[in-house]
This record gives structure tokens, sequence and C-alpha cells, in this order.
């Protein structure tokens, strides 16, 4: 697999932490923490910078470029939140992690794109097998009182998709442009927390060490990471492989003691992992081919 894919699937894994440490950074409230760890993802976009090398002239970005950046960042985060204030997590979850699905989808839009059958089936696999983890084995129970919540979630899906596939029109745009993507969604977390919770801190050293582990990885990282896999990455391979991030997340959980093994994680990690393997498959296959024709 391209070295762009991987740097973009080491995003979903560093996604995978998200939960473990959100749990252990205590009762700060959503949009506060939104603000205090995009703030430090905002400094690992800044200490990145010392040791890039610098640009011979200042590239002019478009102003398209700054729309899609902060709406994918901000508006994904805003409208997540909204949707698990307005419905039952479980079903809004899993409405939002329709994403890599859209990804995979979308990207038959995409200039220079082919979407094959197995690029499909791997996401809708993929699916399945988040499906097992975030309903634990249990059903749904999709109620209209929560219409507006699982509209809220919807958009978060076509909202962080249409950033990935979006992002992919403009691969000359620099990475470092997600550190501004980053201060200007602390910002307007900060603005949201301010409007609408009680300002709730971190206790303690070990609560402070969780808010700094989410900002250095699954929010600051992280970030950067997609960004090169989605400009320069194989983005169906990349799409259907996002749906490891709920799985990892799981096994992360398990081997810190808040969840338990089960066969309902086994089948959603042969599903998930099959699912990414068929959806690379076309890929593994163009590569063999070329090593074939060069020997």
């Amino acid at each position: 697999m391209g070295r762009a894919t991987l740097i973009g699937f080491s995003a979903v894994a560093m996604w995978a932490l998200l939960a473990l440490l959100t749990d252990a950074s205590g009762e700060v409230p959503p949009f506060l923490l939104s603000a205090i760890t995009f703030t430090i993802g905002t400094g690992v976009g800044l200490v990145a910078r010392l040791f890039m090398p610098a640009a011979a002239t200042r590239q002019k970005i478009p102003p398209q470029v700054w729309v899609i950046g902060i709406a994918g960042l901000f508006g994904y985060h805003f409208f997540y939140f909204t949707a698990l204030r307005n419905a039952p997590a479980v079903e809004a979850s899993l409405i939002a992690y329709l994403w890599p699905l859209l990804i995979v989808l979308g990207s038959a839009l995409m200039p220079g794109e082919r979407l094959a059958w197995n690029h499909v089936v791997g996401a809708l696999l993929g699916l399945a097998g988040t499906f097992l983890i975030v309903t634990k084995g249990g059903g749904l129970a999709f109620d209209a009182r929560y219409a507006f919540g699982y509209a809220m979630a919807g958009v978060c899906a076509v909202l962080w998709s249409s950033y990935s596939l979006l992002s992919r029109r403009f691969p000359s745009v620099p990475t470092s442009i997600v550190t501004w993507f980053c201060a200007a969604t602390a910002a307007l977390s900060l603005v949201c927390h301010l409007m609408l919770e009680q300002t709730v801190l971190p206790v303690g050293a070990g609560q402070w060490l969780a808010v700094l582990g989410l900002g250095l990885m699954p929010v600051g990282a992280a970030f950067y990471a997609w960004d090169v896999g989605v400009k320069r990455g194989n983005i169906q391979v990349l799409g259907a492989a996002s749906y490891a991030a709920p799985l990892l997340s799981t096994l992360v959980l398990i081997s810190a003691g808040f969840a338990e093994p089960s066969l309902r994680i086994l089948a959603a990690c042969v599903l998930i992992t099959g699912g990414a393997a068929l959806a690379a498959k076309s890929l593994f296959l163009r590569k063999q081919a070329t090593s074939e024709a060069e020997a």
C-alpha cells in the first residue's frame, strides 16, 4: 500500500485513542474539550513548521480551501455534539459513521478515480462490523422524536466525507494549512462553549495528561496525517479502512480493562479487516501487474 495511504491510516489508528482519552479527561464539556485540544493541535502544526523547509514563494490559498477546511473540522464536531444532545448515542453514532462509505461512493465523482465493486462491498462490510460494535450486538431503535438529532448526525457524515473528498482537489495546498483550520476550530469551539456550556476544567494531573494526549494525537497529529492521506493516497482504500477506527478503539478499551472481549468483537474484526482487504484488492493487483511489466 502506498506511503501516503499508510500515513492517512495512521490518523485512523490515532482516532482509536479518542474514546479512552476522552473518558480519562473527566467531566470537561465537549465544546470546551474541543477548544482546548484543537489549541494543542494548532501547537502541533506550529512546532512541525520549525522542522519543515521554508517555501521558496508564499503560496496563495484559494478562499474555498479555507471554507472546506474550517467547515470540515469545526462543522463535523459541532453537528456531532448537537446530534448527541438530541438523539440516543447508538443511533447517532452509527449514522455519523456513514462517512467512510460516503467517501468510497463519492470518490467516483473525483477526477482520475474509478470506483469498483470491491470498494463498495469492502466499505459495506466495514459498516456491518461497525454496526456490531456500536450497537453492542443489539438492535437499533430509531424514533421519530429524535429526527432532528438523526439529521444532525447525517450532516456530520456528509461534512466529513465532503471535506475529505474536496481536499483531494487541492493537492498542491500544503498540509501545514491544517494548522490554521485547527486554530479556527479552537476559537469557534470556545465561542460555542461560552454560549452553551458550563465551564468544567480537568481535575488533577491525570486528566490534564489525557487532554494533552487528545490534543497531540487524535485531535492533533491525526488531522495532519489524514490530510496527506486524502490528498495523495488511495482514497477508496482509505475510506473502507477507516471503519477500523471503532474496532481499534474497542480493542484499546479492552486492553485498558474498560471492556470485555467477545465473539461480537471477533466478528467485527473479521468484517472490518476483510472489508479493508477487499477494498485494497485492486490496488495490490495493479502493483503486481506493474512489477511484472517492469520485470
